[in-house]
């Protein structure tokens, strides 16, 4: 995969449920990715914190591409197993996400990622650590 931010943006907006929740990608290079969502009150639970799912998720597909920048060509890279961390309720205008690989293998590959809420003065609060597995799988067609 060329990693340049046309291509993760691209890669992003391939993807329907990142598009429909409007994750971005922001920057990266080879191993290591950067996100962002504009939040909505559609990104909210009953509490008003950013639901959990929106934040495991962005944190998911992050990690996946950092790992999918490292794949060889005609690979795909699916996630095999994840573990988030809720640290704190996430509230603000933004959330940020940056992932990164710690071992690129030729079968797994082994991730993880953090992701911040930024208020609307720009303080970023860690709200989520998340450390992912990965798979490579062979592109179909």
């Amino acid at each position: 995969m060329k990693v340049d931010l046309p291509t993760l943006q691209g890669f992003f907006a391939s993807a329907p449920f990142m598009a429909d929740l409007g994750v971005q990608a922001t920057g990266g290079e080879a191993g290591r990715v950067r996100t962002a969502l504009t939040l909505a009150p559609r990104h909210l639970q009953h509490t008003g914190v950013v639901h959990a799912g929106v934040m495991a998720s962005i944190a998911d597909h992050t990690m996946g591409a950092a790992a999918q920048t490292m794949a060889p060509d005609g690979f795909w890279i699916v996630t095999a197993e994840f573990k988030t961390t809720l640290l704190r309720g996430a509230r603000g205008v933004r959330l940020e996400c940056e992932a990164w690989v710690l071992r690129a293998g030729r079968q797994l590959s082994f991730a993880e990622a953090e992701v911040y809420a930024v208020a609307a003065d720009g303080q970023r609060t860690l709200a989520v650590k998340a450390a992912g597995t990965m798979a490579l799988i062979a592109a179909q067609g």
